[in-house]
């Protein structure tokens, strides 16, 4: 048994669970349908708590023009912040399946310094999350755009970024702004520039297609509401976007996408992955290695940009589309894609196992003698702990009252044509989902806990019997 250490990936994935298009679907489900946990999972909310309406959801209180326009209300169609013990039930959800938060929080940029701490003490205990502040703010569609001027906006930014660095230095902060251009410029350069100093990371919203006139009509040939783009076009105003960027803040940081798909109202549903696919290829053939991160909007979609479809007679039901297994397969499980792992010394029981992030955790990794393929594949750990654990490439969730597990399912898709030794490998993220103030110096940053004694493995190879 040998210390683990897992570390960033080469670029790092993302997935979007919900928004004004889809409803959050749990992490159990969407870990049992990919295999593996993402870096961070992005959950959408907004927070305009001095509006009359608030805190319903505006879209169930407000009369428009058009009910189906997510634009056209007071504030923006997403779920409110703080309502219903949202997001905070979520991004416990998140962080106890071995990922960060990511919130997107469309954001009143009138609030008052002491409404903004009292956010960002809320935020506090959830580790190294990462928030985006009031995204594509050069647009016109979002609330914020309605009201302030784009230097209002870059002002907000930098002034809520600097209110989270005094208050919560745990989080990280991503500023979503417009397209660098070939001629060297980039949009609102002058509204935003502070803002490049300001963020953790650099971020444009990319759609390699799109239909931005759903759910109001139905993309067509010869129709004006949707378009397709170039994946190398795309690339190459990533790359603007990035040198000037570094050039606006004079520092080199990580550049993102935080919001990325085909729509497969555009495609169709069975080529809507493969521009996807080629994308991240592209990104991995060609080492780019200042692109860091491509986060996947979103797992359930109620239109086509989602790895599912809701089912439109029940929203609690997803419909599997091609492009989740093309995604799974060939971009998730890909090593460019996946964190890195790296063995150390040898380890003994009792073991304190540390929580970092997704980025940076130390676990232990456990050799495992396989006589074959088995039939029962199960793990008992007796300690009430939340682990992450991977074998055979797939990654399963045991809950702190839980104490068996079963793995079987790692050997249905690849099963084992003979005997072989596995890797074993288990973290702990926070039990709870929260950082515990247990009087250390570094309990922002790190959860830590305790695996006393080996974990009980029961594995047979033939079943106790056979229906005749």
């Amino acid at each position: 048994m040998k210390k683990l250490h897992m570390g960033p990936a080469r670029c790092a994935l993302d997935l979007g669970d919900g928004s004004e298009r889809a409803e959050y679907v749990n992490q159990d489900y969407i870990l049992h349908k990919l295999g593996r946990p993402h870096r961070a999972v992005n959950i959408m909310y907004t927070y305009y708590p001095h509006e009359p309406q608030w805190p319903a959801r505006i879209s169930k209180v407000c009369e428009s023009t058009n009910k189906s326009n997510a634009w056209g209300y007071p504030y923006d169609d997403y779920f409110p912040y703080g309502a219903d013990g949202q997001p905070f039930e979520q991004m416990r959800d998140i962080r106890r399946h071995g990922q960060e938060a990511l919130l997107t929080l469309t954001i009143d940029c009138a609030l008052t310094d002491d409404e903004l701490r009292k956010v960002a003490r809320e935020l506090k205990p959830f580790g190294r999350m990462i928030i985006r502040i009031n995204h594509e703010c050069c647009g016109s569609w979002f609330t914020h755009n309605k009201r302030f001027t784009f230097k209002e906006i870059g002002d907000f930014f930098c002034r809520f970024r600097g209110i989270l660095k005094e208050e919560a230095p745990n989080i990280r902060v991503i500023f979503c702004g417009g397209w660098g251009n070939e001629d060297g410029t980039i949009e609102h350069e002058e509204d935003f520039k502070n803002c490049y100093n300001a963020a953790d990371f650099w971020s444009c919203d990319c759609y390699l297609a799109l239909h931005w006139g759903w759910p109001n009509d139905v993309a067509e040939i010869g129709g004006n509401s949707h378009k397709a783009d170039n994946v190398a076009d795309n690339i190459a105003k990533f790359r603007y976007t990035y040198e000037r960027a570094k050039e606006l803040s004079g520092e080199d940081k990580p550049m993102i996408t935080a919001e990325f798909n085909t729509d497969g109202d555009v495609t169709g549903p069975r080529m809507q992955g493969e521009s996807v696919v080629r994308f991240c290829k592209h990104i991995r053939d060609n080492k780019l290695s200042w692109f860091k991160a491509i986060s996947m909007y979103q797992f359930r979609d109620r239109g086509r940009l989602g790895l599912e479809i809701e089912d439109p007679n029940n929203d609690s039901v997803g419909i599997e589309q091609p492009m989740l297994r093309q995604y799974r397969d060939e971009v998730l499980h890909d090593p460019y894609f996946m964190p890195e792992m790296t063995e150390g010394e040898e380890a003994a029981f009792p073991v304190q196992l540390r929580w970092g992030g997704s980025e940076d955790a130390d676990g232990l990794a456990m050799p495992i003698a396989f006589e074959g393929n088995p039939e029962f594949c199960e793990m008992t750990v007796e300690d009430p702990i939340g682990l992450m654990v991977e074998l055979n490439g797939k990654w399963f969730y045991k809950a702190p009252h839980v104490k068996t597990i079963d793995l079987m399912s790692a050997f249905f898709d690849k099963p084992l044509t003979g005997a072989q030794t596995l890797t074993l490998r288990l973290f702990a993220p926070p039990a709870d989902g929260v950082n515990v103030d247990d009087g250390s110096e570094d309990w922002l940053y790190n959860y830590r806990a305790t695996l006393t004694g080996e974990p009980g493995m029961r594995i047979r190879y033939q079943a106790p019997g056979i229906v005749g």
